[in-house]
């Protein structure tokens, strides 16, 4: 495998910026409300965003200075007036609105009204709330720390979290959870590309984290250098959590066709099943 090596300074920070957003993607969409002292209330999307604490419940999100002009943006101005914003997440429904909101209208003019997207009361602070979003996300801005002085620097907006609004309609009502199929989120990747979080899109893999699994080390030889059995294949058996006895006998005319079998109970579910048809012989 050939691989491209890229030294930060020795690019185009324009280039070496595509690269670090398409590798690190998808990423979750802030779309971040605030108001200044005059009055206009801003919208803007950042997708360099995550939840880094639960208790207590911390967001941040980086509004990073413009690559071509080293200039600022609106929000990054308002959160440090107003030390407050709202965090609404985007799903389908508005993502084309949430785009039109990215145009960096004059700061005179509110997004809110180019989008079409509605501006609804907060109950802590003075930034609206996107109506559309089903998660909105009341935040005191409790510090702001700046990474450069460069175009495409950051600066990190570290928001905590006072408030939730949730549509009910995105509620299981079974566990009271969010559905993610219902929330329907959308992610970002590099340049113009997104992904949408639902339907075939959304894995279950669960992986119990508290007892000690068997590891990749333990698996047979033979499992490894399978040309049939994929790294998740092995990923899978690895993480069972004790050998299972060697109690399966089934006749194959080779090792290919058991590893054929292997990897169908690893389909259906049987791990311990394929693991124990592993052991059944050595090597």
């Amino acid at each position: 495998m050939t691989m491209r090596k890229i030294i930060p300074g020795e690019i185009p920070t324009r280039d070496l910026h595509q690269y670090l957003l398409a590798s690190v993607s998808p990423r979750p969409i802030a779309f971040v409300s605030t108001t200044n002292n005059d009055g206009i209330h801003n919208l803007a999307p950042y997708s360099f965003f995550n939840c880094f604490s639960s208790n207590p419940p911390i967001l941040v999100f980086s509004s990073n200075r413009r690559v071509s002009n080293n200039t600022t943006k609106d929000t990054l101005a308002n959160v440090m007036e107003q030390k407050e914003c709202v965090i609404n997440v985007v799903n389908h429904d508005i993502v084309r609105q949430m785009t039109i909101s990215s145009i960096e209208f004059p700061t005179e003019v509110s997004e809110f009204t180019k989008s079409g997207l509605t501006p609804i009361d907060s109950e802590f602070v003075r930034a609206k709330r996107v109506k559309e979003s089903p998660v909105q996300m009341e935040c005191k801005v409790s510090d702001i720390i700046t990474l450069g002085k460069h175009g495409g620097a950051g600066h990190l907006v570290i928001c905590e979290v006072l408030a939730m609004h949730i549509n009910e309609s995105i509620i299981d009502p079974e566990n009271q959870r969010i559905d993610p199929h219902k929330i329907d989120l959308m992610g970002r990747m590099g340049r113009s590309y997104y992904c949408r979080a639902s339907g075939e899109a959304i894995q279950t893999i669960f992986q119990p984290v508290t007892k000690i699994s068997i590891g990749y080390d333990a698996l047979p030889n033979h499992l490894k250098q399978s040309s049939i059995l994929s790294a998740n294949d092995l990923g899978i058996l690895a993480g069972i959590h004790e050998m299972p006895t060697k109690d399966i006998s089934e006749n194959f005319s080779g090792i290919e066709q058991m590893h054929t079998k292997i990897k169908e109970l690893i389909l259906s579910g049987e791990k311990e099943k394929a693991m124990a048809l592993a052991l059944s012989i050595s090597g």
